[in-house]
């Protein structure tokens, strides 16, 4: 039989167990992010193109006064450009709290999911697919890779060395073809 006292332990672990993930879309594919990770999710934006940039940065759009540096995840995945209506979900990393924003197609709900769920990537996985997942979730939807946050920050992914130089001077998140 279980005390009172028990039964605030095990609630406390399994409320330590729960990750919550903001579900997001690009093509037909699922991802998700820590929602403790996202600052706001904006709606539909104007992006103004940044020239000479690299082709994963989707340009920069207005926000709160600021100019806000937005990466796109259909570049860094290598899909090509998505010409309807997308979401930008603004990101704040490392201790200097470098603001960016992502660029999605489409942001679905929030997901509870445990964190003993999540699988570790693939060893067959390429390079830049290891360095922007850090893991899987098995849902009965399929899987939803987890998004690694702080490696989505603009300076971060330009220092990386995973994106071969494009024909305008930027750089390119297609595969390296040698």
């Amino acid at each position: 039989m279980k005390t009172a006292g028990h039964d605030a332990v095990d609630e406390i672990q399994e409320e330590n167990d729960a990750v919550s993930l903001c579900s997001l879309y690009a093509g037909s594919e699922t991802f998700g992010i820590d929602t403790r990770k996202i600052r706001e999710v904006l709606g539909d934006r104007d992006l103004q193109r940044v020239p000479m940039s690299p082709t994963f940065i989707a340009g920069v759009v207005p926000y709160r006064g600021e100019v806000l540096t937005t990466v796109n995840l259909r570049a860094l995945l290598g899909m090509e450009a998505h010409s309807g209506k997308c979401c930008v979900l603004v990101m704040e990393e490392g201790e200097a709290g470098e603001r960016f924003g992502l660029v999605v197609d489409a942001v679905g709900g929030v997901v509870t999911v445990s964190r003993r769920m999540l699988e570790a990537n693939p060893c067959t996985l390429e390079a830049r697919g290891k360095w922007l997942f850090d893991g899987a979730y098995k849902m009965e939807s399929g899987l939803i890779a987890r998004l690694d946050p702080p490696k989505l920050c603009p300076s971060r992914l330009s220092e990386t060395g995973l994106f071969r130089k494009s024909s305008n001077g930027g750089f390119d998140a297609g595969p390296d073809r040698r």
